[in-house]
């Protein structure tokens, strides 16, 4: 178990996964992942991306959070996409209640 959680550090810095979140042109809010967030956030705004991001651009990314793994960002990106607007913009503007969000969200490390 331990060279399967080294392994999985070792990926997560060298190949991460992002959680954003990201602000559309008419004021609504898009939570997504992705390795790149540049090149995802350019393809939303070239009406490639999601589909509900096509004709919502230019997309504003407002937060990004790194994620030890894809499975660790999705349900993190989950978790997001439950909130509120009013909560997804607190934790947005606030680098402590996204991390505080993620640690809730992350799986535990297995015990050796």
């Amino acid at each position: 178990m331990v060279a399967r959680e080294l392994a999985r550090l070792f990926f997560a810095l060298v190949d991460p996964w992002f959680v954003y979140v990201a602000r559309c042109s008419d004021d609504t809010l898009y939570v997504g992942i992705a390795r790149d967030v540049v090149a995802r956030i350019g393809l939303h705004d070239a009406g490639r991306g999601a589909r509900y991001t096509r004709g919502r651009g230019p997309l504003r990314v407002l937060v990004t959070r790194r994620c030890a793994s894809q499975g660790d960002a999705l349900r993190l990106e989950r978790a997001l996409k439950r909130l509120p607007r009013g909560d997804k913009l607190a934790v947005a503007t606030s680098r402590r209640k996204l991390a505080r969000l993620a640690k809730t969200c992350a799986r535990p490390a297995p015990r050796a």
